[in-house]
C-alpha cells in the first residue's frame, strides 16, 4: 500500500516560508546564514528563523534546516556553535551531507532529527542502512535513481527510515549536485554554497587537434554529465512516486519567488490530495495541474532518471532561458479601510487587470481600482520595487493571497 507522502517545499525567506505554509506544504526546508548550499539565497537570520519555525508549527507544518556544505577544517568550530543555536530554536530536522557535520549535530543538538542530504550521493540501500545505524531518520535519494531502484531500496531498509526524493525543479548536471565547474571557472565553490550555475551557460567542446570542429556532449551509463538539463516535473506521476515507497516529495527551488513557491505547492498539494481521495479525480484534474504548473517561471520539463537514463531529449540545446507566463506583484497583507497592504515586487498600474491567486486553487481576476502610498496619497502606478503600498482591488481578499499579472506569450 502506498505511504502517505509529505509535501516538502523550499523557502528562501520568511515571506516565502509563510507562503509555502499557507499554500499547502506539509514541511518546508530553509537555510540559515551559514553552512547551507544556497549562499545566494536570502536565507534566514536567527530572528527570522525563530519566527518562521513558530509560524510553521502554529500551522502544523514542519521546518527542516539545511547545513549541507562539505565542511573544511575552518568551518567546524563555527558549525558547532551554529548547531547549539539551532538546538534552542527546535526545527524538526537538520539536512546534512558531511559525516563530520553529522557527528557535530548529534553532539550539540541530539534532540533534533538528522536527515542525509542528496549531496551525500545516496544511491544504494547499504548507504541508507549505514546512515540509519548512525542515527539518521531520513535519507534524501540521489537524483540519479530510477523508481525501480527506489523501490528496491525501500524493500531493503528499516520501515521507520524515511526516503525523501526530489520530484520537481532544477536538475544539477554533476552527480547529485556535487558540482566542480563553478569553482573551476569562477573560484566560487558550489559545495560551499556559492554556485554560479555554469551548467546554465552555453558550451561547445573542441578537440585541440581539430579547431573549429564542435562536438556534442554525451553521457555514459554511470551518470549524467550533459549541460543544461530541463527541469524535473513529476506532477503526472504521483501514483508511481507513492507506490515506490517515497515518504517525502521534495520541490527544488530555495532561491525562487513566493509566486513560484505558491504555484508549485498549491498544484502538488491538490494533485496528491486528489489522488489519495480518488485516482479517477486525479486523472480528471490533470489538465488543471499541467496548466497551473506552467504558470510560473519554468524551463522545459523532464522526468529525469525516474524511468531510466536520460538521453538527448532531456536537455536543452538551443536556449538556456526560462519561459515566463506570470509576473509576481506582491502578497496581500493587513486590511485598512477597504485597501490591502502589499510590498510591491514588480510595476503595475491603476486600471490594470491582474489575478488574485488563492490557496484553495481559485484564481480571481480583478481590476486595480486605487494605489495608495503609506501616507494615503494616491498614485497611478507602483514603479518602485519593495515599495509598501495599499491597493483597492474592488473585492475583499485574504491575507497571504498572491497578486500576479499574466503576460502575453
Amino acid at each position: 500500500m502506498a505511504r502517505h507522502p509529505e509535501l516538502l517545499i523550499p523557502a528562501s525567506s520568511l515571506e516565502v516560508l509563510k507562503t509555502a505554509v499557507i499554500f499547502g506544504a506539509d514541511a518546508v526546508y530553509i537555510g540559515g546564514e551559514a553552512f547551507g548550499l544556497r549562499a545566494k539565497a536570502k536565507n534566514f537570520s536567527k530572528k527570522d528563523m525563530e519566527e518562521g519555525i513558530k509560524f510553521a508549527h502554529e500551522h502544523n507544518v514542519k521546518v527542516y534546516v539545511t547545513a549541507n556544505i562539505l565542511a573544511h577544517n575552518g568551518d567546524l568550530e563555527g558549525a558547532r556553535e551554529y548547531f547549539r543555536e539551532l538546538g534552542e530554536m527546535n526545527p524538526d530536522a537538520l539536512i546534512i551531507a558531511d559525516p563530520g557535520m553529522f557527528m557535530l549535530a548529534g553532539e550539540e543538538c541530539p534532540h533534533i532529527e538528522r536527515h542525509i542530504s542528496t549531496q551525500a550521493n545516496n544511491t544504494n540501500y547499504e548507504t541508507y542502512r549505514f546512515w540509519h545505524k548512525l542515527g539518521a531518520t531520513r535519507v534524501v535519494s540521489a537524483r540519479e535513481l530510477s523508481l525501480e531502484e527506489i523501490k528496491e531500496i525501500r524493500a531493503n531498509i528499516p520501515d521507520e527510515l524515511e526516503i525523501e526524493t526530489f520530484v520537481h525543479g532544477a536538475m544539477c548536471i554533476s552527480y547529485s549536485g556535487r558540482c566542480l565547474l563553478s569553482n573551476y571557472f569562477t573560484g566560487r565553490d558550489a559545495n560551499q554554497g556559492a554556485c554560479t550555475h555554469p551548467c546554465r551557460w552555453k558550451y561547445s567542446i573542441v578537440e585541440e587537434t581539430r579547431p573549429g570542429e564542435y562536438m556534442p556532449v554525451y553521457e555514459n551509463e554511470r551518470g549524467t554529465y550533459i549541460f543544461n538539463s530541463k527541469d524535473l516535473c513529476m506532477i503526472e506521476h504521483i501514483p508511481e512516486l507513492l507506490e515506490a515507497g517515497i515518504d517525502s516529495l521534495k520541490i527544488e527551488g530555495r532561491m525562487k519567488t513566493a509566486l513560484y513557491v505558491a504555484t508549485v505547492a498549491r498544484t502538488y498539494r491538490k494533485a496528491i490530495d486528489d489522488y489519495q481521495k480518488d485516482p479517477e479525480l486525479y486523472k480528471k484534474n490533470m489538465p488543471w495541474y499541467l496548466e497551473q504548473i506552467s504558470n510560473c517561471t519554468y524551463r522545459q520539463f523532464t522526468t529525469g532518471f525516474f524511468f531510466g537514463k536520460p538521453d538527448e531529449t532531456t536537455q536543452i540545446y538551443d536556449s538556456n532561458t526560462y519561459v515566463k507566463e506570470y509576473t509576481y506583484l506582491g502578497i496581500i497583507g493587513e486590511e485598512r479601510e477597504g485597501t490591502y497592504r502589499i510590498e510591491q515586487r514588480n510595476k503595475f498600474s491603476v486600471g490594470e487587470k491582474i489575478e488574485v491567486m488563492k490557496p484553495n486553487g481559485d484564481n480571481v481576476e480583478v481590476t486595480v481600482k486605487r494605489i495608495l502610498m503609506e501616507d494615503g496619497e494616491e498614485q497611478e502606478s507602483a514603479p518602485h520595487p519593495k515599495q509598501v503600498l495599499y491597493v483597492d482591488l474592488g473585492i475583499p481578499v485574504d491575507q497571504y493571497d498572491i497578486l500576479r499579472r499574466q503576460e502575453e506569450k
